[in-house]
Formats: structure tokens, sequence, C-alpha cells
């Protein structure tokens, strides 16, 4: 739209910490809009009283501040020269790099037509055993990590976003410590995979509104590859917990009625409309996304977790071992409800039979933890199980195990010698 015939307004009716309200006509949902020479999205119109969310805060914002709508929503130019960038919450580049050069499309836009949509029937392997033994990785799947917020989590999410076997691999960081930004960059470079991979960045002292971006950026870019190019593209999200405090402040804000936990009403759908954009097209494009959901004081109940588990096709769960000292992918709290697609199809034969007695003996381990601790004798079974479960433990749940989904590896080890 041409600046010379924007209408500019300059009364503002109500401010808060991160929205501001005004009356005006012919606007849409979703709409930007420069207020004050700030940024800001249409998030609620009432009548001629439209609400906008400020993403970088309201402060110091007068209330005959100039208010300019822009008449489209955010978008993101997409072509090829998105891969091995990184960029910030409203798609500009954090590497130095020049700007891309490409086709601008809307963010945020509804997922896949279910007419157009195939079963999910590809294999993804990560490299990590824990979920390529027991928790197989379907394209099109969605899917969290769950995880206490001191566990390695983005370690895990850097070795799957170097190991997994896509074509392209796209990372969403929703308040990321400036350690953990350059943690992703560096390890990315020094494996020399950012070929492949393209990064859409908020960190912990950006403001925590344009967290609300990141998703739909990066989904945007996936879209693009997944459809236009039918690559088999997986998104990682990290950390969704952030992106749902990000959601809330603007609710609160804007005096909605909180639901659970101080949630708004809406965090199903707000949470729903990222992960169901995970697709397998009919074409073999896909997009799969792998998402970290972090965890207060462990409580699986609260509303974000508890919601993400509605929505999403099982669970990772991320668990410190008390007898490894490592930190595991936990067999009985892990679950994917797509991996029978795949096992056994895109596997060795006996997939299910070799993860199926891997985990019975692994819980017959813990049954016989059970039995010492309340002072009874151990059968030599009992004994060969323990034994087996810190093996099982260390060489092939632990988060640092990197083995192929079809690696032998040698005989002298009695637990990770069969192949995924």
């Amino acid at each position: 739209m041409n600046k010379a015939y924007q209408k500019v307004y300059t009364k503002l009716e109500g401010i808060t910490k991160a929205t501001v309200s005004l009356r005006a006509k012919g606007v849409s949902n979703d709409e930007l809009a420069v207020v004050g020479g700030r940024l800001a999205q249409v998030v609620r119109i009432k009548g001629d009283v439209i609400t906008l969310q400020i993403f970088s805060g309201t402060e110091g914002i007068p209330s005959n501040a100039e208010v300019t709508f822009l008449g489209e929503p955010p978008t993101l130019k997409v072509s090829d020269q998105l891969a091995g960038r990184f960029f910030d919450a409203y798609g500009h580049p954090l590497d130095g790099g020049p700007e891309i050069e490409g086709e601008e499309r809307q963010i945020g836009g509804p997922s896949v037509n279910p007419y157009k949509r195939r079963q999910p029937s590809q294999l993804i392997p990560t490299g990590i055993a824990g979920i390529d033994l027991n928790n197989t990785l379907v394209s099109g799947q969605k899917i969290p990590f769950f995880a206490d917020p001191d566990q390695p989590y983005n370690q895990v999410m850097a070795d799957v976003a170097i190991r997994a076997d896509v074509d392209k691999i796209i990372l969403g960081g929703m308040g990321l410590t400036n350690d953990d930004y350059l943690y992703f960059r560096h390890r990315f470079e020094e494996a020399g995979a950012l070929d492949k991979i393209i990064c859409f960045i908020n960190t912990t002292e950006n403001p925590p509104v344009e967290r609300l971006l990141v998703p739909d950026m990066a989904l945007t870019a996936a879209e693009y590859f997944a459809v236009d190019k039918n690559e088999k593209v997986l998104v990682l999200l990290t950390d969704m917990t952030l992106y749902a405090d990000a959601l809330s402040i603007v609710s609160n804000r804007m005096d909605q009625i909180p639901s659970k936990d101080s949630m708004p009403g809406s965090l199903y759908s707000d949470l729903a409309k990222i992960y169901e954009k995970a697709v397998q097209l009919p074409t073999d494009g896909s997009i799969t996304i792998i998402a970290v959901t972090t965890l207060n004081d462990g409580d699986i109940t609260h509303a974000i977790p508890d919601n993400t588990g509605y929505i999403t096709e099982g669970q990772l769960f991320l668990r410190a071992d008390s007898d490894t000292g490592k930190v595991i992918i936990d067999p009985f709290r892990s679950l994917s409800r797509l991996k029978q697609l795949v096992q056994g199809k895109k596997t060795r034969e006996d997939h299910s039979q070799v993860m199926n007695a891997s985990v019975r003996l692994y819980a017959d381990a813990q049954n016989a933890k059970t039995k010492l601790e309340n002072g009874f004798d151990l059968s030599d079974y009992d004994h060969r199980c323990l034994a087996y479960a810190k093996d099982y433990a260390r060489e092939l749940l632990a988060i640092d195990v990197n083995i192929t989904i079809t690696e032998i590896s040698p005989p002298q080890k009695p637990v990770s010698n069969r192949p995924l």
C-alpha cells in the first residue's frame, strides 16, 4: 500500500504492557500496523475497536502515538536462499548475510486440506537409538519432547538436526539464551550441516511477544520446501512452553479470563494451528514437527503439556537415569503412536519383537529394584535384569548414543549388538 494514501490515527483509547487499542475501520485480523514507530499486529476486532499487540512492548508509547495500518499480515520471502541462514522472528538475517530474494508469502496460513493428505509411511531415522528403536519417527508426524528445564534438550534437538535423514531442517528457537543460540550455530557449522538447516531465533534479549512469530515463520519456510520442492522437512521448535507464556502475556493484557494454570482459553487452538501443519503430502513432500515442552516441576498435567498431549501423536520423555548418570529417552513414558506404520516395513522384520523384548526386560529390572528396596532377596534372573538395565540405558537409551538404524555393533556388547 502506498504510504501517501494510508490513514494515520493519533488517538489511543487504551494502553497495556503488551497491547494498545483504538477506533478504526477497514482493518482485518492479523493485519500489521506501525504504532509510534513500532511493529504491531491486530489481535482483536470488536466493532470498530481494534486491539494491537506491540511486539517490542508499549513502554514509552504516548496516547497520541501515530498508528498506521499496513494492509497485510506478516510475510516471509521464500526461496532456496533460505538454506544455511539464521533469521530473527521477523525473518531478517541474523548472520550478517544479505536479505532473501524470493516470493513473499503470508505466515500463519491454514494447514493442508485433509483431502490432500496421505497416511504417513516414511521413516525418519534420527541416529538417536532411544527414538529409532522404541519410538520410531514417521514423516508427517507431530511429537513433543517433554523435559525438565535443566535437562539438555537443546543438545538433543541439535543432535537430531545433524543426524536426521531429511532434506531440510528448520529450527524455531524461542526464548533461547545467547549461549544456546551460539551453541546451535557452532554445532551446525562444525558438523558442516548448514546447507540443509534454516534457523529462526528469538533470544531472551528480545521481547517475549516476538516468540509468537517464530513457529509461523519456521512453518512457512517448511511449507515452501515441502509443497513447492517436494522435500522431506523436519521442523524443530524449542521451547513451546515459552511460546505459551507469550500467549498468556498478550491474553492477560487484553483482560481475557484465564483458563487452567493462567493460560488463555484459546491455548488448545493456538497450539493445534502449529502442530497441525505436520503433513505427509501425496507428492512425497512432508513436514514433521518435533517440539520441546519444558515441564514445571515435572508436572505433566499442566495446561501446556496436557493440551499438547491431546494434539500430538505421542511424546518423547527425557529422564535422568540414576544407574548410569546419563539422560535417557524414557522407554516407559515415551510413545510414538505412528511407529507401527514403519517398524518391520521400513526397518528389519523383527524390529517390534526386539523393541518389546528390550522394554519387557527393562521393566523386569525396575521390578527387581523395587524388591531390593523393600528388602527382598533377588533371584539370579533379577540380578541379570539389573545388569541388563544398566547396559540398555548406557548403550541404547542415552541421548549421547549415536547408532544408525541399520548399524550392527560388535558382538561382545550384548545389548547394542542388535541393529535397530
